[in-house]
């Protein structure tokens, strides 16, 4: 090497062991520069872990408040199916002509239904479908003419939520 070039420290021990090599302005230089780079990120990442805290207690927040409320709408559209059975209970109770009941009882029926069926729910009743072990249960089989395995009668009405069984139908099966 030459006497006008000086070797340059490449790793943190050759400064420590050749302090002389750097001038004591250029450390203290050097040293103050790491420790803001250092305080800059230290405030980078308590920032960070501030607005993770205030993302998950906000996400939080929110699921309880979708579990809490998930049925609000749900509930409010049968608040009118529940009005039109207080006034269909009235009925019977001062009603004399029986036609009239069975009108305001099949209205109920259908308001409570398309109620239903606005929040994705639809009714299985598959009288004269095949039978579906995946939409039916079978109560029984019986002998009956035409094709086997064919449901001859609806014990009672199954129910899906947006194509997901809720309960299967209950259902006689032809032999």
């Amino acid at each position: 090497m030459s006497q006008d070039t000086q070797p340059t420290p490449e790793s943190h021990e050759e400064v420590e062991q050749a302090p002389e090599l750097l001038p004591d302005d250029s450390i203290q230089a050097l040293l103050e520069d790491a420790r803001n780079k250092a305080d800059e990120h230290w405030n980078e990442v308590l920032r960070l872990r501030a607005e993770m805290d205030n993302l998950r207690k906000r996400t939080e927040r929110d699921i309880d408040n979708a579990r809490k409320y998930a049925l609000e709408k749900f509930i409010e559209s049968l608040l009118g199916v529940a009005d039109s059975l207080d006034l269909g209970l009235k009925a019977c109770q001062e009603a004399t002509d029986l036609a009239s009941l069975k009108q305001g009882t099949q209205m109920m029926h259908n308001q409570f239904f398309q109620t239903l069926e606005r929040f994705g729910v639809k009714p299985i009743d598959p009288l004269g479908e095949p039978f579906n072990p995946d939409l039916h249960q079978a109560i029984a089989m019986q002998p009956a003419e035409g094709e086997s395995n064919r449901v001859i009668q609806v014990l009672q009405k199954g129910y899906q939520l947006n194509d997901r069984l809720l309960r299967p139908a209950l259902v006689i099966v032809s032999q």
